[in-house]
Parts: structure tokens; C-alpha cells; sequence
């Protein structure tokens, strides 16, 4: 078979003389070959890296959005341990009050606490690192979530607690503690030979002697709802400390309050007299409890 050739001419910008070169075909053809495999390559080249800078851009991505991650789950692993810790010492506060108070604990059913979801351990083995993370996150606030549900009961625990010592307060401030005045008891409260007449009869308060002008003062927090003057008791003052509690003054020499007039435990109500049926200087001094008189010695703290 006859050899085929193919002819180039090379023609210079000048005047010099073209120059002509022979190439075989199969050479020719090779070269073609060779070009077209070339360019392929380059092509490839330009679409790997092409390729390679995305993936870089989207490595860099995920590296941000990782870094951002790390920060959040820190932030919310920070939290979480903040709010357990809160929460014990809210506990433990809680109980130690409610002994002081002698408070029953709340009912297990407000003391719940939802439960936590999740995967299976099969589930989570075809899992994504991404999705076990977005999980981890989801979880991390469900159980913020259900922290700050504790924290809010135990807050109303607390409420509870306060409106309970508040009530407290009020009442041991409107308890009669403290004898209305100083001097010496000279009868008590009971059954009595009655100085008047000889005759034995119930007495209904204490007697507490000593100069006319001593001071009355309140034995407990209370509003005066009644002046008067009786025959018995001559000019008489009663202050009611609400719960059914009131105390009663008789015998006085002058009043120092007005009906309506709110009083606290140590004020200066009146002063000691010999007004009404009376042997001598002296304040008698009851206490009535939902209408019926008991002993003031009762209500004698000091």
C-alpha cells in the first residue's frame, strides 16, 4: 500500500522563500489524536478544579457553620448546667421552708416532669453527622424547655410559701403577746369572791394594778372598734386584732385613740384610772376569742 503524505507550508511575513514539510498521515492523525486528548484533558482539569474550588467554598462553609454550632451548644451546654444547678438550690431551699413552715410537700403530679424523646440506637446508626447534631441541638433546648417548666413550679411553690409566712406574720402580729401594762396582777382571770358583795362569781379578765396614769399600751396589732363608759368598767376601749380575736380595757383614766384607728402592737392606747366599780387603780384586761372570754395568760409572752 502506497505511503500517504500530507504537505505544510509555512509562509514567513517577509519576503523569504515558504518553507514545505511532509508529514505522514498517520502521524498527522496521531497528532490530531493527541491534540483532541489534550484539549479533553485540559477540560477536565478546568472542571476538577472548578469542582475542587466549590467544594473548598462549601468546606469553609460547613467550617463556619461548625464553628457557629460549637458556640451555640457551649452556650446552651453553659445554660442547661446553670438552670440544674438553680433548680437544686431552689429545691433544697423550698424543702428546708416548707419543714420550718411545717408545710406538706406539693403533689407528685405538679413535681412531674415531661419525659425526653430520642432516638433508637438503631435509628441513630443511620444517622448523618449532621442530623445526630441538629438532634443534639433539638434535645439540648427540649430539655431547657422542661427546666424552665421546674423552675416556674418551683416559683409558685415559693409564692405559695410567701402567702403562707405572709399570713403568718399577720397573724402573729395580731396575736396579744405582751401584758397592756405594767404593775401587779392582783386578780386573775376565773372564778373570785367578788369585792363588792362577797358573793363567788366569774372573772372574766386579769386585773393589773398600779398608779392612775400608767401607761395602756396595744398587746398586738388590731383596729379600735369600740369606746365606751359602762358601770362596771367604767370608761372601757376594745381593739379587735381580727381572727376572731379582741381585747377589751376597762377601768381607764383617758383614752388616747378613736374608734376606726389602726393599731400596732407597743402604741400607747390609754392610761391606767379608777373609773367605774373599782377598788382602787387598776386595768382590767380581757381577751375574747370568736365571742367567748379565755384566760389573758394565754396570750402573755413576756
Amino acid at each position: 500500500m502506497k505511503k500517504r503524505f500530507i504537505t505544510i507550508f509555512l509562509l514567513p511575513s517577509d519576503s523569504s522563500k515558504a518553507k514545505k514539510y511532509k508529514v505522514p498521515f498517520a502521524l498527522y492523525n496521531a497528532g490530531r489524536i493527541a491534540f483532541v486528548a489534550f484539549m479533553l484533558l485540559c477540560i477536565y482539569i478546568a472542571v476538577d478544579y472548578g469542582n475542587m474550588r466549590l467544594k473548598v467554598r462549601e468546606l469553609n462553609r460547613i467550617k463556619k457553620e461548625n464553628t457557629s454550632q460549637k458556640i451555640e451548644l457551649q452556650s446552651l451546654s453553659a445554660k442547661i448546667s446553670e438552670l440544674e444547678t438553680r433548680m437544686s438550690k431552689l429545691k433544697s431551699f423550698d424543702k428546708k421552708l416548707r419543714i420550718i413552715a411545717n408545710l406538706e410537700e406539693p403533689a407528685p403530679a405538679d413535681r412531674e416532669v415531661m419525659g425526653m424523646g430520642g432516638t433508637s440506637s438503631d435509628d441513630e446508626y443511620f444517622l448523618s453527622i449532621e442530623d445526630k447534631r441538629g438532634e443534639l441541638i433539638e434535645n439540648m433546648h427540649s430539655d431547657i424547655a422542661q427546666l424552665e417548666i421546674e423552675a416556674d413550679m418551683q416559683e409558685k411553690s415559693f409564692t405559695e410559701l410567701q402567702e403562707f409566712l405572709i399570713k403568718q406574720s399577720s397573724i402573729l402580729a395580731s396575736t396579744p403577746s405582751i401584758l397592756p401594762t405594767r404593775g401587779w396582777i392582783t386578780s386573775t382571770y376565773g372564778k373570785r369572791r367578788d369585792p363588792f358583795t362577797g358573793r363567788r362569781h366569774m372573772h372574766k379578765g386579769m386585773d393589773i394594778a398600779n398608779r392612775v396614769g400608767t401607761p395602756v399600751i396595744a398587746p398586738a396589732d388590731g383596729i379600735v372598734t369600740r369606746i365606751t363608759r359602762m358601770r362596771y368598767l367604767g370608761k372601757m376601749l376594745e381593739i379587735s386584732h381580727g381572727y376572731g380575736i379582741k381585747t377589751r380595757y376597762g377601768h381607764l383614766s383617758k383614752i388616747n385613740v378613736r374608734v376606726g384607728q389602726k393599731v400596732k402592737r407597743g402604741d400607747k392606747i390609754a392610761t391606767m384610772g379608777n373609773t367605774g366599780r373599782s377598788t382602787g387603780p387598776h386595768l382590767h384586761y380581757e381577751v375574747v376569742v370568736n365571742g367567748v372570754h379565755v384566760n389573758p395568760s394565754r396570750y402573755v409572752l413576756n
